[in-house]
């Protein structure tokens, strides 16, 4: 299904919705996950390439949301993203117990966000903006608080995708959304020839289960220094990224700066990232499964990257992290545009 039409409506199957601009740039969404489906961009042949990692049929994304090795392709992540220890925390001297595998919480639990039916609030093709949102009723996978949650896609005439979160609570709880859409410049194949930088002059360290041993470092002489622009070719001698980068605080939450930039030769393609977010978790992938991707997409080795925008993993259990403690009465917001262009 393409370019459903509809207000403030439940679903309970997939439904795919198209955005497009007057570039001939076309955003596909589903309900399933709040996801993105793919980004169908002109290249600088005047080509088009679907610029995200999508499947090619919309009922899809339900049945692989319970595969063993699930990439949550496009989806929002909530309520907490990335990784929290022990499966728990502590707020207002009450432990809450989360669902855990092998002592560890991921994206939000056993069903996170991703495996949700989202309503489709509205659709506006005249500001190319489409809103879903979520109700996440108290102790949803153990996190306290009834949760309202808004995910909110817009594509601008000079091609831009924004994307903003927003979540309020009727308790104090903790929240950490982000989107967790992979992306190749190139359309296919693998990302080896792009080049990266990160103004990321640290990142966490992690230990044996990724989780945060609460010590920051400098990115310095590691495999995360993307200061300067980096081709990841280097990915396939020092493996891959599955790690949280700090972004430079002196530009605090700014919106303006431009945190990140991804560039294919190939393409021509430009991408630049602009968050609120403190930090980023980059993954990229060292396969993917074999699944049904869009027009029958082939990827090689390390076929895609994520920028995943948000807070401290395990900041719940880390008081000196940024804090997220979504007070109740409280608004959250997480914001992320990615800027498209040809160079």
């Amino acid at each position: 299904m393409t370019h459903i039409i509809v207000d403030k409506k439940e679903y309970t199957d997939c439904v795919s919705i198209v955005l497009a601009n007057d570039q001939r740039t076309k955003l596909t969404l589903t309900n399933f996950g709040a996801s993105i489906v793919n980004l169908e961009i002109l290249n600088k042949r005047e080509e088009f390439i679907n610029v995200i990692v999508g499947l090619d049929a919309i009922d899809a994304y339900k049945e692989i949301s319970v595969h063993p090795s699930a990439k949550f392709l496009g989806a929002s992540i909530g309520r907490y993203a990335g990784r929290i220890r022990k499966g728990g925390f502590v707020l207002n001297d009450y432990k809450y117990e989360l669902y855990e595998k092998a002592g560890v919480n991921l994206h939000g639990g056993l069903e996170g966000f991703d495996k949700k039916f989202w309503k489709v609030d509205s659709i506006d093709h005249d500001t190319n903006t489409v809103i879903f949102s979520y109700y996440s009723r108290h102790m949803e996978e153990g996190y306290p608080g009834n949760l309202e949650v808004k995910a909110i896609y817009q594509l601008s005439d000079d091609n831009n995708v924004m994307i903003t979160y927003k979540a309020f609570s009727d308790r104090d709880t903790f929240v950490n959304l982000t989107n967790h859409a992979y992306f190749n410049l190139n359309g296919s194949n693998n990302i080896l020839d792009h080049s990266l930088f990160l103004d990321c002059p640290e990142y966490l360290e992690v230990d044996t289960q990724q989780l945060p041993t609460g010590e920051l470092r400098l990115v310095n002489d590691t495999k995360f220094d993307f200061l300067e622009p980096k081709n990841l070719a280097s990915l396939e001698n020092f493996g891959l990224i599955d790690d949280t980068l700090i972004y430079n605080a002196k530009n605090g939450a700014s919106i303006d700066k431009i945190k990140a930039r991804l560039i294919a030769p190939k393409s021509g393609l430009q991408m630049e990232i602009k968050t609120n977010q403190p930090a980023v978790v980059i993954y990229t992938p060292e396969n993917f499964p074999n699944w049904n991707f869009k027009n029958q997409t082939r990827y090689d080795s390390f076929p895609a990257i994520c920028f995943e925008n948000q807070n401290y993993p395990d900041a719940p259990n880390h008081h000196h992290f940024p804090s997220a403690l979504l007070k109740a009465g409280e608004e959250y917001e997480n914001t992320s545009i990615f800027e498209f262009s040809i160079i």
